[in-house]
């Protein structure tokens, strides 16, 4: 039995919120690699962590998204990038001081395999192998892979995860409405999409992001989640509700009473492992902690 059993045998667990929506506000300029700042701006990384840790959050995740050495890349951080990715981990535990599991953050390396790109099957492994193992070997308690829209990439990063020894490993798509219910960019379905992780050997599967869902399409998107699940985990993280344009920037107008409410009915579908994604702060996570304290 790993700690992800253990935790949700006493109910269902609390993620974290945005980084990048919380560093960009530390600074962190649009367009540049939030990864570096785990070594130029350690204090700032390590205080969004805290800030959910005292939240609620009982698992974070480490500020590793773009943390691929393909991604690197295009800053020029390649090389970097085991170095990054250890950092990442080092800063997220002294941040949990023992109260929140860390978990690694893998997000899409920004391309397409072959045939749509030109990157192939053996150069994503390698560059997952690099981001993963570093994140292993520096601590992370599990990983997750997230945002994803081809499940080939998901499957790949999934059994690359796998490789890397028996922890939890979650598996969550980005998703967005469609004619015949919810799709991802690719145009996969949400029974594809989990069919693939669920394959590959993901102990939790679900959904965060999502392209213009507000919090009830979440909800509907959870009901097709758990149905095809076959019994794991789903765990569903949304934005703040959907985007909105002002003054040139992207906000996001779901206050913490509406994530809330949002959890309680989340709860109520079957969803087991719940956060947030863009646009989430810490005070939408503590709001959603005292729904999930009420219902112990």
């Amino acid at each position: 039995m790993t700690w992800l059993d253990e935790g949700l045998a006493h109910g269902p667990l609390l993620g974290d919120g945005a980084m990048g929506t919380m560093l960009l506000r530390a600074g962190l300029k649009p367009g540049t690699s939030s990864e570096l700042w785990n070594v130029e701006r350690p204090d700032a990384v390590e205080a969004v962590h805290r800030a959910y840790v005292d939240a609620g959050a009982r698992i974070i995740t480490t500020n590793t998204f773009g943390g691929s050495p393909i991604a690197l890349g295009r800053h020029g951080l390649g090389d970097r990038a085991a170095e990054l990715n250890a950092a990442a981990v080092s800063l997220a535990r002294r941040a949990s001081d023992g109260k929140a599991r860390v978990i690694g953050d893998v997000g899409p390396f920004g391309g397409f395999l072959e045939p749509y790109g030109d990157t192939t099957i053996e150069e994503l492994e390698t560059t997952l192998r690099t981001q993963i193992g570093a994140l292993r070997d520096a601590g992370a308690d599990g990983i997750v892979v997230e945002t994803m829209v081809d499940p080939v990439e998901l499957a790949t990063a999934v059994r690359v995860a796998r490789e890397h020894g028996e922890w939890p490993v979650f598996a969550t798509f980005a998703f967005q409405r469609h004619v015949d219910g919810f799709r991802t960019l690719m145009g996969t379905t949400v029974e594809q999409a989990i069919s693939a992780a669920l394959m590959a050997g993901a102990d939790a599967v679900g959904a965060n992001c999502g392209t213009d869902l507000g919090l009830d399409d979440y909800l509907r998107l959870a009901d097709a989640l758990v149905g095809c699940a076959d019994g794991r985990p789903v765990i569903v993280q949304p934005n703040a509700g959907t985007p909105h344009e002002a003054d040139g920037r992207i906000v996001y107008l779901a206050t913490p009473m509406d994530l809330a409410d949002w959890a309680l009915r989340a709860i109520s579908a079957g969803v087991r492992i719940l956060g947030g994604c863009c646009g989430t702060t810490p005070d939408h996570l503590r709001a959603m902690a005292r729904i999930l304290d009420a219902l112990a």
